[in-house]
């Protein structure tokens, strides 16, 4: 943490205020916070209190400044900012073998914690994504789900895990700057993608965490794919095969 931490305790109730309504969602990533002004009166702070805070942010990746134009959330936590930095530097493979862990894992939870509210916005997700031509299914095939409400971001979220989900967005958002650039593409087809995700979705309901595990190993080793000529990420692979049972088809299941 900077060295506000050390400071008044109004500066750091401002970054605690700051990061609070960041971290809850209420100013979303990627939207602008309100103007300086505006901070002072919610938090009854003068000028350079409100600075120091903002920067403070900034230096973890959280805020960033637009001279002109305003601040704006570039990260719900820095342990996704910095995680993401982080990731950077690695192979996009292994980046991938991480994603992989991390979803099982969220899956498996969520078979375990989800509540009935989120099965009803999981059911809502995949329902909005049913159509190949709705937008609904055209972001989340882009997106692989770093945005709150899609498919994936939803599991993650029902595993009543905040870490994992911290994790997970980082680790996404190295894989959405790796998409844009053409590295990673989606390898799969709306309808077997529509498929998977219905049999996630019947393990996690039924609260099946060995179903739910299997079903997103299968998932993510084909979902995404990188743009190599030594890699073949066929609908099974080898990692999935040593998960899945001989004859297990989530597919089957979800019919």
């Amino acid at each position: 943490m900077p060295n506000i931490a050390r400071g008044s305790q109004k500066a750091r109730d401002t970054l605690g205020y700051l990061r609070d309504r960041i971290s809850a969602g209420e100013w979303p990533v990627g939207e602008r916070i309100p103007k300086e002004p505006e901070l002072m009166e919610l938090i009854g702070v003068g000028k350079s209190t409100v600075r120091e805070a903002v920067r403070s942010l900034a230096n973890l990746g959280m805020l960033e400044t637009i001279p002109g134009v305003g601040t704006f959330v570039r990260a719900r936590t820095p342990v996704s900012s910095i995680l993401t930095e982080f990731l950077a530097d690695h192979d996009l493979e292994e980046v991938l073998v991480y994603r992989r862990s991390l979803e099982i894992e969220a899956a498996q939870h969520a078979a375990v914690n989800r509540t009935e509210e989120h099965l009803q916005l999981l059911h809502a997700a995949h329902e909005r994504a049913s159509d190949p031509a709705s937008e609904a299914a055209r972001s989340e095939a882009c997106d692989q789900s770093t945005t709150p409400g899609s498919f994936h971001h939803l599991i993650v979220e029902a595993s009543g895990s905040k870490l994992l989900l911290d994790l997970y967005m980082g680790v996404m958002s190295v894989l959405q700057s790796a998409s844009v650039d053409g590295r990673v593409f989606l390898g799969t087809t709306h309808e077997t993608m529509h498929l998977d995700h219905g049999a996630l979705l019947q393990a996690i309901e039924a609260r099946d965490v060995r179903n739910a595990a299997h079903a997103m190993a299968l998932h993510v080793d084909r979902d995404l794919g990188l743009r190599t000529d030594t890699l073949d990420f066929t609908p099974r692979t080898e990692r999935a095969a040593s998960l899945i049972d001989a004859g297990f088809d989530p597919r089957a299941e979800a019919e």
